[in-house]
């Protein structure tokens, strides 16, 4: 179409005008859309059987998409694994006696245990009635006997007389609460060895149900004269008495 120019005699075409078409999302969009709102209608309509009480719109109760996701692999620190065993392994399971009844033997060494072939003959021909856990607080132990492959826990750097002694012997301990059929707990050393066969410590110790810890009051520079204030106020000086570390828990 010719349209005449304002201010001299020529003239120019205008183009007539094209209608668009709206533009639409892709169908695949709307597809997606359709099937996320039918699965979180579904999921609030319908939780979970396992969490009867769970509701996908209300956090206030639990979120039941956090079992949904993959577990976060993190190594616990000592005080969270503690808590972790006794709330799970101690305080949720029934007070019964178990079938099998076992003796955790707990070994706290420096690297490897001198005396580990004279210990394996002592637990030969009693698989099923003891546990194993070796704290090796200076080097990974070089293993000579089967029995003790694979046995190792996490392990730090332990100081005689300081808590560094306290906090590896809690870690063992947890590590054999973890075991529900574990009921006496016997921590050892290195240097320490068995005096009788295996069929008289576990009648010994099966057979009653007191612990074995001893402890008493030293008066010397090497006994009650090592308290300190920093203890305080977890131990008093008036209960602060020397003991050995080789004990027997029943727990």
């Amino acid at each position: 179409m010719k349209v005449p120019h304002l201010g001299n005699g020529n003239t120019y075409i205008v183009p007539p005008q094209r209608n668009r078409p709206t533009a639409r999302p892709p169908r695949w969009i709307i597809i997606l859309l359709c099937l996320v709102s039918v699965c979180l209608i579904g999921a609030y309509i319908y939780p979970p059987g396992q969490y009867p009480a769970c509701y996908f719109f209300s956090s206030s109760v639990c979120s039941p998409i956090k079992y949904w996701l993959p577990p976060i692999a993190r190594e616990l620190t000592d005080d969270e694994f503690a808590s972790r065993v006794v709330i799970k392994n101690i305080l949720s399971m029934p007070l019964v006696w178990p079938k099998h009844p076992k003796i955790a033997f707990m070994f706290l060494t420096p690297g490897s245990l001198p005396f580990e072939k004279l210990w394996e003959t002592f637990f030969l021909g009693h698989e099923g009635r003891f546990s194993i856990y070796v704290h090796a607080s200076r080097e990974k132990p070089v293993h000579m006997s089967p029995l003790f492959v694979g046995r190792d826990i996490r392990s730090a750097k332990v100081v005689w007389g300081k808590i560094s002694m306290v906090e590896a012997e809690k870690r063992l301990l947890a590590n054999a609460l973890q075991d529900s059929d574990n009921q006496h707990f016997v921590l050892l050393s290195d240097s320490c060895v068995p005096l009788h066969n295996f069929d008289y410590v576990y009648n010994y110790l099966m057979g009653t149900n007191v612990s074995y810890i001893d402890t008493f009051w030293d008066p010397g520079p090497h006994g009650n004269a090592r308290y300190t204030e920093h203890m305080l106020p977890e131990i008093e000086e008036k209960d602060f008495r020397k003991g050995k570390k080789d004990i027997s828990v029943f727990l």
